[in-house]
């Protein structure tokens, strides 16, 4: 009766709003997005020797399992965050999470190396168009000051919970089913965060006509793709061959026509007078130098956990579980110390206890302990990646202009993944030039090892780096 007389005493042609959802759904429903694809970056790891065998791909190919999803993801990542300006934050969610989830399981059905790795691809671009709009969805759900601090600390530990328990879920998988089930899972999931976000999820846009640039996300996709090939090259052919030469040349070349197209286009896919910001380029740098360290040591830990250390699939999964930990408590402790010291201080102390653990682990031997081998060197490099990623994606974020929201949430992500692709090129190239096509323990062993000691030493820089150049206050953007 109250509801007949509430619709009565309504006012003729007023429709009765849905009340909206409550922040905390909201930012749960666009955490469990960036949980997807970031788990997606490490997932495959533990379940690369599986692949192998599975589907017959060579070391290379296991290489390009994890590049395939990361260049794609890094490289429309910046498209997928100006297309959420334009055209609706939910729409470019649902877009990209359908994408994601229907390549997951085709990747799950292939039956030959070149379908998984195309599957990859669509997943990386998927991944690319979901999650800018996750972390816009989350600022504008919540309003600014602490309770947002608190929500990105929340989206990073997530997002950092996310790569980080790819190795333990992965294993998982892959010891109790198959390799297979590490894509497929994805399906149920993707299929139950759809069905949320429909229902609970407004639509949000600050567009103003302009057209997305394509050529520009083909170009630096192109030229990211490129140049991870070429330093692929390098382990076999060597840096003055041909076959080395070229790729990498055509790839320069390719990311100097994106920058030409991004100076004389008029709506550019990444202004680069927002690099003039020295929030955005600072935190940028920051976060490209810290990715390209970070995103390896998943993968390097879970090889030396199976292949050198004789793990099986589950164990280098449980093996990995405190790291997993540690990098959300690192997420959850940033705000509390960006309070008291700052968002560069905490920036710069995060790098220093990675750089510890990067350290420790450098050390590492072919009959290595786990409490010294893998677990608190894990855990420090995890907890330094935790402490460092909210306040680098704090800063970024703090300077833009709402129209401009999604780019810049897409460009600090971008970096990240740009950093982390070409790292594992570069970081795998050392590591298997450093073994000599030897698949011994103690070749293996002195792989990773120089592969670690490399990663230190580009963690250093980069605490310098953010030291010099991150504003001492966030107000403070030139």
């Amino acid at each position: 009766m109250a509801l007949m007389l509430d619709a009565q005493e309504a006012p003729a042609g007023t429709a009765r709003r849905r009340p909206s959802p409550p922040a905390w759904m909201v930012v749960a429903l666009a955490c469990a997005g960036q949980f997807l694809v970031v788990l997606d970056v490490s997932v495959v790891n533990v379940a690369l020797p599986s692949m192998r065998t599975g589907l017959g791909l060579s070391e290379q190919g296991l290489q390009w399992v994890v590049n395939a999803y990361a260049i794609a993801f890094a490289g429309f990542m910046l498209l997928g965050g100006r297309a959420g300006d334009l055209f609706g934050r939910k729409r470019m969610f649902l877009v990209g999470l359908t994408l994601f989830t229907l390549a997951s399981l085709a990747g799950g059905l292939a039956q030959e190396g070149w379908q998984l790795l195309l599957a990859r691809a669509v997943q990386g671009l998927g991944a690319a168009v979901l999650a800018p709009s996750t972390l816009t969805i989350v600022t504008e759900a919540v309003p600014e000051g602490a309770a947002r601090a608190r929500a990105i600390a929340t989206w990073t530990a997530v997002g950092a919970g996310g790569g980080a328990a790819g190795g333990f879920v992965g294993g998982v998988l892959v010891d109790l089913l198959s390799w297979r089930w590490v894509l497929l899972i994805n399906v149920p999931v993707g299929a139950v965060v759809l069905a949320g976000a429909l229902a609970w999820l407004a639509e949000s846009r600050a567009g103003d006509g302009r057209r997305l640039d394509l050529p520009g996300a083909l170009l630096v996709t192109g030229g990211l793709a490129t140049l991870a090939y070429g330093i692929s090259q390098t382990e076999a052919e060597g840096w003055a061959a041909t076959a080395t030469l070229v790729p990498l040349t055509v790839g320069l070349l390719l990311i100097a026509l994106f920058l030409l197209v991004e100076a004389r286009t008029r709506a550019p896919l990444m202004p680069l007078g927002l690099l003039r910001l020295r929030s955005v380029s600072s935190a940028n740098v920051g976060m490209f130098l810290s990715g390209s360290a970070m995103f390896c040591m998943w993968f390097f830990m879970t090889l030396y956990a199976q292949n050198v250390l004789g793990y099986t699939p589950l164990e280098a999964g449980f093996a990995l579980v405190p790291s997993s930990l540690a990098v959300v408590l690192g997420s959850k402790l940033a705000p509390r110390l960006m309070h008291r010291l700052g968002s560069r201080a905490v920036a710069v102390l995060g790098t220093l206890v990675a750089v510890a653990g990067f350290a420790w682990q450098s050390t590492m031997t072919a009959d290595g302990a786990y409490l010294t081998a893998i677990m608190f060197p894990g855990i420090l490099m995890m907890l330094g990646a935790g402490l460092a990623g909210t306040p680098l994606a704090s800063v970024a974020t703090s300077g833009a202009a709402p129209e401009e929201a999604g780019l810049v949430s897409g460009m600090i992500n971008t970096s990240r993944t740009m950093g982390g692709s070409l790292g594992l090129a570069v970081m795998s190239t050392i590591a298997a030039s450093r073994a000599g096509g030897s698949t011994s323990p103690e070749a293996l062993t002195e792989g990773y090892a120089l592969a670690f000691r490399t990663g230190t030493a580009v963690l250093l820089v980069g605490a310098l780096l953010m030291w010099l150049w991150l504003p001492r206050k966030v107000a403070d953007q030139h």
